[in-house]
């Protein structure tokens, strides 16, 4: 059984609200750099209660993605009590700061505690105030997503006798090892999890799809449905509903698929046999999937809809694509509206015996 470790974790949008945001904003649930407006922009979360006078804080991890060229600063303070100066409450204090709060930020807190998201702290009381700094000299911003504090558990030099754990040296030092194997057995035990494809995500989720080959793309969710689906479609997947899904995943199109069987020119009901041959030939390991003109933007990307669809379509089966074009179909009872007529132009010869009417058409030429 791993060690027992009692911590506060951060990583939800109302959590960080009530904090002092400068030129930091909220980004689903965590901060963001506003790239915007500044390159380097400072968060002030407010106090953290231990509920203990002269609580001497753990373990702090900040979970964030630190793109090339950005940085991140953690400043610590902590107190047994909650004013500063002539501050009553510093969370209020700081809050009330207007422009920059930066050089007031840094007299409170000093110099930077961490410059790394995995640290200790080296600092008593009941109240814990923290400050992140994010800095990007580059195009992409830095994200925290979320925030552990350590506030007890058990500790490597607790099963030390006395004398041993009366020195911080000795402390701090196995603080390095305590924290690798409470790492060691949180990854072990959220193992099974990380296997779950309902519950990972990101690179852990496409290289469970690449087990059960399904391809990514399309979102998380959208990959999670297909694995959740992946065995009965591959068990049908050759089949007129298995071409049909692979065509609507593709394009997000719903298709008409023509077999030979259906227009073959030799079937007994075939009533124009010469012109299903001319439209669909008589090869019977051919199918057709007919889909709207607008489905694809660029010749590239139907081309590459035409290679993916050569790798999935029954083994000796050749697939030709026809797009549609809109168009109008008129019968003989269609109406188009008032005093409309179709026709073509016919040639007149006007002299003083021919009276023109209203609805008489001038023009065209003798081979129309």
């Amino acid at each position: 059984m791993g060690p027992i470790q009692t911590q506060m974790v951060i990583r939800c949008a109302e959590q960080w609200m009530g904090g002092l945001f400068y030129q930091i904003e909220p980004h689903g649930d965590g901060l963001r750099l506003d790239r915007d407006r500044a390159a380097t922009g400072v968060y002030c979360m407010k106090a953290v209660d231990s509920g203990e006078s002269g609580f001497r804080w753990d373990r702090v991890v900040v979970e964030a993605d630190l793109p090339p060229d950005t940085a991140l600063r953690v400043y610590a303070y902590a107190a047994d009590h909650r004013w500063w100066g002539e501050w009553e409450d510093l969370d209020e204090g700081l809050r009330s700061l207007e422009g920059d709060p930066t050089r007031t930020i840094y007299q409170v807190f000093g110099p930077p505690a961490a410059h790394s998201g995995d640290f200790y702290l080296q600092c008593t009381g009941r109240y814990l105030w923290l400050a992140f700094e994010l800095t990007a000299t580059g195009a992409e911003s830095p994200v925290i997503h979320a925030l552990r504090i350590w506030t007890g558990g058990d500790h490597m030099v607790d099963y030390l006798p006395a004398i041993y754990q009366e020195g911080d040296f000795t402390r701090r030092f196995l603080s390095v090892f305590n924290s690798m194997y409470a790492d060691l057995e949180r990854a072990v035990d959220s193992l099974p999890a990380l296997l779950d494809f309902e519950h990972t995500g990101g690179e852990m989720l496409r290289y469970l799809a690449g087990w059960v080959c399904v391809e990514p793309g399309g979102g998380e969710e959208r990959l999670r449905r297909r694995v959740r689906t992946a065995l009965p479609d591959y068990e049908d997947l050759y089949t007129v509903a298995g071409v049909r899904r692979s065509v609507r995943r593709l394009t997000g199109r719903d298709p008409i698929l023509i077999e030979h069987a259906q227009v073959s020119p030799n079937r007994p009901d075939c009533r124009d046999p010469e012109l299903y041959r001319r439209l669909y030939g008589e090869d019977p390991y051919r199918f057709f999937v007919l889909l709207p003109e607008d489905t694809f933007s660029s010749q590239r990307q139907r081309k590459e809809f035409q290679r993916q669809m050569e790798e999935i379509i029954p083994a000796g089966m050749q697939m030709q694509m026809i797009q549609l074009k809109q168009c109008v179909q008129l019968d003989w009872h269609t109406y188009l509206g008032v005093n409309s007529r179709l026709g073509s132009y016919v040639p007149a010869a006007i002299d003083e015996q021919v009276t023109i009417h209203y609805d008489t058409t001038i023009g065209g030429a003798d081979n129309e």
